[in-house]
């Protein structure tokens, strides 16, 4: 059975970080696609970064410079390094995991597995 949990999330004022983990089960995520996504109150569900199992990684346009997405194989957990936060950047984030890979990392239908999500609050 896979099985993601996130945790990490919390509330932290405007330029604060947060280090969100995503550990999983069930699969050796080194093979994998891993994914963030987030969704806010009325809005769809948003890329917010993926990983490869190249190692390449990629962000949607408001994150860059500022979040980080990176792996540790050994502890087969994918973490999302928010740095300098925004009020933005407020919502639920969900670590999803790919099996097939491709180039539609940024498409959350492209993901077979989630997790429950964590809350990230950003005050002004």
């Amino acid at each position: 059975q896979v099985q993601l949990v996130e945790s990490g999330g919390g509330l932290v004022q405007a330029g604060g970080s947060l280090r969100l983990s995503c550990a999983v089960s069930g699969r050796t995520i080194s093979t994998y696609t891993m994914g963030w996504f987030r969704q806010a109150p009325g809005k769809e569900r948003e890329f917010v970064a993926a990983i490869k199992w190249s190692d390449n990684t990629y962000y949607t346009n408001s994150v860059k410079g500022r979040f980080t997405i990176s792996r540790d194989n050994a502890k087969n957990t994918v973490y999302l390094q928010m740095n300098c936060l925004k009020p933005e950047d407020t919502a639920v984030y969900y670590c999803a995991l790919d099996l097939n890979g491709g180039s539609w990392y940024f498409s959350a239908g492209d993901y077979e597995y989630w997790g429950q999500g964590t809350q990230v609050a950003v005050s002004s």
